[in-house]
This record gives structure tokens, C-alpha cells and sequence, in this order.
């Protein structure tokens, strides 16, 4: 009887979960669906974006995530492989480096754009910028990647380490060509989440990157994101939620692309490197 109680707990929960999500997902497509056409997504807002469309919006968001994952990726990469690779769990600067991490994961979004504008923003000159967008964000998804890779890596079993060693390759080699293919579904994980929590992201984003709508023509432009734009017409403009909607789905819609994207480049270009 217990048993059958956890089970029955366990599947109610999942379908629980399943609901809640396609109850979000159905009624912003109820909702969007009939905003949406090719001069939505490509028109730039009139009359504060209650009419038009979000093509210099989208634009920025793209560029914005760009510059993230270019930050990100290889900092938080390389600084995994440190963890997992070069300390031990008894080493005293990669406790004290583990600890912030797992801090810093925690620390509240506004806390960030804070951050980003004292430093990115006004104390380097970028202003308010897509490049001090991405980079605050950059800074934001670094905890949680850098901690899902090294758990990725420390999961990879000795044997692989002690197989590329009997190979006589060196340690540059055996992390490159065998241990992060190995670690690839963590390194895809940490991408998909950092992704996520970047491209839904709105405080942090209000004191770097701006509210400006314009078509951005370089990284040193100022750029507002799609959640920003949710939000401002949400909360702001009388007569928006319409086109929030509508934006809102495509913003889920560019999450999902992007996580499947995330997903098909770490299987393709990391499961390479085992027969490279």
C-alpha cells in the first residue's frame, strides 16, 4: 500500500507539473496567437508598442544573448575544468571559489543590473548598451553553469581518465578529446538554464541594456529585450497587454529554439571530439 501511495504521489505530481505548464502555454497562445503575422515580427513599435511590431526588439535580444554565451561559455567552461580537474575537494581556494558560486547563484537579479551599471555601465564607459546587457548576464549565468559542468565532469568515471592516460595522451588532450564529451549532457544542461534565465530576464537588464526601441546598429548601442518589453508594456502602457501576449510567446518560442539549439550543438560538436 505504501507503495502504490508514492507512486500514486510521484505521478500526480508530474501531471501536476504538466497542467501548470500547458495552462501557461494554452492561454498565451489563446492570447498571442491572434497578434501575431510576419509585421509583428519584423515591424519596429508605434504609439509605445501598442501597435506595430518587435523587430528591433527581437534584434537586441538576439545580440544581447550573443554577447552572454560568448562571455560565458568559455570562462565558465575553462573554470569547471579547473574545479573538477585541478583541485581537490579538501583545496582550500576551490572550497572558498565553490562557496561563491553557489552564493552568487542566489543573488537576486536586480542585484546584478546594479552591479552592471556601477561597473559595465559607468565605471568602464559602456553605458547603457547591449554589450553591458550581455555581460551583466553573462556574470549572472556563470554560477549555475560553471557548477553543472564541474558536477558533469566529476561524474565521469575514473576509468575514462585512466584509459586515455594507458593511450599516452596528455591532460590537455584527454579533458579536450574525452572527458568533456563525456560531461556533454551537463555542459548542455548548464547552457539550457543559463539560456533560459538570460533570455527572460528583465532588472538586470533595465539598468545595462536600456529601454530604447530603435533598431540597434552596433553592440554599443542601447537595446530592450523582449522580457523588458513585456514588462514596460504590462505594467506601463494602458492597452498593451495585447501585444505583451503576443510578445510573450514569442519570447517562449525563442527559448525553446534556443535550448534545442544549445542542445543539437553540445551533441554534435562534443560527441565529435571522442572520434577526432
Amino acid at each position: 500500500m505504501t507503495e502504490r501511495l508514492f507512486t500514486l504521489a510521484v505521478w500526480m505530481s508530474a501531471a501536476l507539473v504538466a497542467v501548470v505548464l500547458v495552462w501557461v502555454i494554452g492561454d498565451l497562445v489563446r492570447l498571442g496567437i491572434p497578434h501575431l503575422s510576419l509585421d509583428f515580427l519584423f515591424a519596429a513599435p508605434r504609439d509605445a508598442g501598442r501597435n506595430g511590431g518587435i523587430g528591433p526588439i527581437l534584434v537586441s535580444t538576439v545580440l544581447i544573448i550573443g554577447v552572454t554565451l560568448t562571455a560565458a561559455l568559455p570562462l565558465g567552461l575553462m573554470a569547471a575544468v579547473w574545479l573538477a580537474e585541478f583541485t581537490t575537494r579538501g583545496h582550500a581556494l576551490g572550497k572558498a571559489i565553490r562557496l561563491s558560486l553557489d552564493v552568487m547563484a542566489g543573488v537576486p537579479s536586480i542585484v546584478f543590473g546594479l552591479f552592471g551599471n556601477a561597473f559595465f555601465s559607468i565605471y568602464l564607459g559602456m553605458g547603457f548598451s547591449i554589450l553591458s546587457g550581455g555581460l551583466t548576464l553573462a556574470c549572472m549565468i556563470l554560477p549555475v553553469f560553471i557548477r553543472t559542468c564541474e558536477v558533469g565532469l566529476a561524474a565521469v568515471t575514473d576509468t575514462w581518465r585512466q584509459g586515455a592516460a594507458a593511450l599516452g595522451m596528455t591532460r590537455t588532450a584527454a579533458i579536450w578529446h574525452v572527458l568533456l564529451p563525456a560531461a556533454s549532457p551537463a555542459i548542455a544542461a548548464g547552457m539550457v538554464l543559463g539560456i533560459g534565465r538570460a533570455t527572460a530576464e528583465t532588472a538586470a537588464l533595465i539598468f545595462t541594456s536600456g529601454y530604447v526601441d530603435r533598431m540597434p546598429e552596433s553592440l554599443w548601442d542601447s537595446g530592450r529585450s523582449l522580457a523588458v518589453h513585456i514588462y514596460d508594456l504590462s505594467m506601463n502602457i494602458s492597452g498593451g497587454d495585447t501585444a505583451a501576449d503576443a510578445a510573450a510567446l514569442v519570447l517562449i518560442t525563442l527559448i525553446v529554439l534556443f535550448n534545442m539549439l544549445a542542445q543539437w550543438l553540445s551533441d554534435r560538436w562534443l560527441h565529435r571530439r571522442l572520434v577526432a
